[in-house]
C-alpha cells in the first residue's frame, strides 16, 4: 500500500488501523463501456496465492456485472409492462395488479374519465398536439389526485381509484380536478373532461371491483352524451 500512502494518505491510514498491508481490487462494470459501478476484493492475500485470487474475482466481477445488467433489464421490462410511455402513469395491466390488492373493507371509490376533444385535436392539428392535450389532462389529473393511484387505460380514458376516503373528501378533490382543467390549456383552449363515479358497493358489485370499474364507465358516457 506504499503508492496509496503517496496518492490518498486518509485512505492509507484508514486501512492501516484495519491491519491491512496489502488488497486485491476488481472493479464492476455497469452498461456504458468503462462505466464502473463498484468496487471489490480481498485484503491481504497470500502471495503464493495472488494470481488465483486475482482470477477468481475477475470470475466473479463478470458474474456480478452480468447480474445486475438482467436485475435492471427485468426492472426496465416491469416499467414499461405497467406503465404508460406518454404519460408515465399506471396502464391497463397496472390498473387490474392493483385492482386485486385493494382491500374489500375499506371504503373504494372510482373516477372514470374522458378527455374530451383528443379526436378533433388529433385529426385538426396533429397527434402532437393530441400529445400535448393528454400530458396537460395528466397534470391536472395529478394535481387534483396525485395522492391516489391514476391511470391511462385507453387512448383519452384515465381511472383513480380512492381507498379509504370519504364522499366529502372525494368531492373536494374533484372541484380540485374541475379547477385544474379549467386553468389549464392547449391551444388556448381549457382541457375538459366527461367523468363518472361510482362507489364499490359489495351487495350491488358481488365482490368484484371490476363492476365498480363498469357501473363508473356507464356513467362518464352518459356524461359524455349529456354535454
Amino acid at each position: 500500500l506504499e503508492e496509496t500512502k503517496e496518492t490518498d494518505p486518509l485512505q492509507y491510514e484508514n486501512l492501516k488501523r484495519q491491519g491491512i498491508h496489502s488488497i486485491v481490487v476488481m472493479p464492476i462494470y455497469g452498461y456504458g463501456e468503462g462505466e464502473v459501478k463498484a468496487f471489490y476484493g480481498v485484503d491481504n492475500p497470500p502471495d503464493m496465492d495472488l494470481e488465483y485470487i486475482s482470477d477468481m474475482l475477475q470470475i466473479m466481477s463478470s458474474f456480478l456485472a452480468s447480474s445486475l445488467k438482467r436485475r435492471n433489464l427485468r426492472r426496465r421490462l416491469e416499467d414499461l409492462s405497467y406503465k404508460d410511455a406518454l404519460t408515465r402513469l399506471g396502464n391497463r395491466f397496472a390498473l387490474i395488479k392493483d385492482v386485486e390488492k385493494l382491500n374489500r373493507e375499506q371504503s373504494i371509490a372510482v373516477v372514470y374519465c374522458d378527455v374530451t376533444g383528443l379526436k378533433t385535436v388529433n385529426d385538426t392539428l396533429g397527434h402532437e398536439a393530441g400529445d400535448q392535450l393528454l400530458l396537460r389532462a395528466c397534470s391536472c389529473l395529478e394535481q387534483a389526485f396525485g395522492d391516489y393511484r391514476v391511470y391511462r387505460i385507453g387512448g383519452d380514458e384515465f381511472v383513480t381509484l380512492f381507498e379509504g376516503e370519504e364522499e366529502e373528501t372525494l368531492l373536494r378533490e374533484l372541484e380540485v380536478f374541475h379547477m385544474a382543467g379549467a386553468q389549464a390549456e392547449v391551444n388556448g383552449e381549457p382541457v375538459t373532461f366527461a367523468y363518472g363515479v361510482a362507489s364499490y358497493d359489495p351487495a350491488l358489485d358481488k365482490g368484484s371491483l371490476h363492476n365498480t370499474l363498469s357501473r363508473a364507465d356507464a356513467l362518464m358516457y352518459r356524461f359524455k352524451k349529456a354535454a
